[in-house]
């Protein structure tokens, strides 16, 4: 399951590292899409048949590499934010001492999935703005202080620091989702969630004649009661 995360958000970030540099974005026969429904469907296979269906033997077919012309001074450069996300995943469930990634999967892959989008979304911005990609990200903090705190001898419990990363990293992904689509809404003039009431005069107008005919009858039948007391 490590294996096919790591790969699937691999696979996702060299798609729109190949369009950041190329400026074009091109889809093979069988490409990223196809590549996550095929995670998808090898977990629906583990929950139906169980692990042991995969003892059987299976034969791959590879297709050949498309070669793509790169043009653009800073082609290798967005390998810097996928090596800060893939090689702490690695070491740090490699070394951890208390089997941080064996006893907290789903935390685990959850966190570094988020890690993951952030810097593919930066990427994709990166590339329809037509600016660099810059090496460090507000994200990257969380491996960061995974990997330290392994370093130092666990000076935090693992389980509680892998907690804390994970609210971090999502609470950052959903700011920086919630940035980028304010200042695309600034700069197209776009209402985002935003309902504005309208009022229409004659209706307005209506409705107020409306009240202060039923008060008026209201205070006649009054007079006329007093009256006839």
């Amino acid at each position: 399951m490590f294996f096919q995360c790591m790969m699937a958000v691999s696979l996702f970030y060299c798609a729109h590292w190949q369009t950041y540099v190329s400026g074009t974005l091109r889809f093979g026969y069988v490409d990223v899409t196809e590549a996550q429904f095929g995670v998808i469907i090898i977990h629906l296979i583990t929950v139906i048949f169980g692990p042991g269906v995969w003892s059987v033997k299976t034969c791959l077919q590879l297709t050949p590499p498309q070669k793509t012309h790169c043009t653009g001074t800073s082609v290798l450069s967005p390998v810097v934010p996928l090596a800060f996300i893939v090689a702490p995943a690695i070491l740090i469930a490699w070394k951890s001492p208390d089997g941080l990634y064996l006893q907290n999967p789903t935390i685990y892959l959850l966190t570094f999935g988020c890690v993951s989008a952030r810097i593919t979304n930066r990427l994709v911005v990166a590339h329809m703005t037509k600016s660099e990609m810059a090496y460090s990200d507000a994200s990257l903090l969380g491996p960061g202080a995974l990997f330290l705190n392994q370093y130092f001898n666990c000076p935090i419990p693992e389980k509680f620091l892998l907690y804390v990363v994970c609210v971090y990293v999502i609470y950052d992904l959903i700011k920086y989702c919630r940035e980028v689509c304010l200042e695309i809404c600034s700069h197209l003039n776009i209402m985002l969630f935003t309902i504005v009431p309208k009022y229409v005069s004659g209706a307005k107008s209506l409705s107020s004649a409306e009240k202060n005919g039923s008060s008026s009858k209201y205070l006649t039948r009054s007079k006329s009661k007093v009256k006839t007391n």
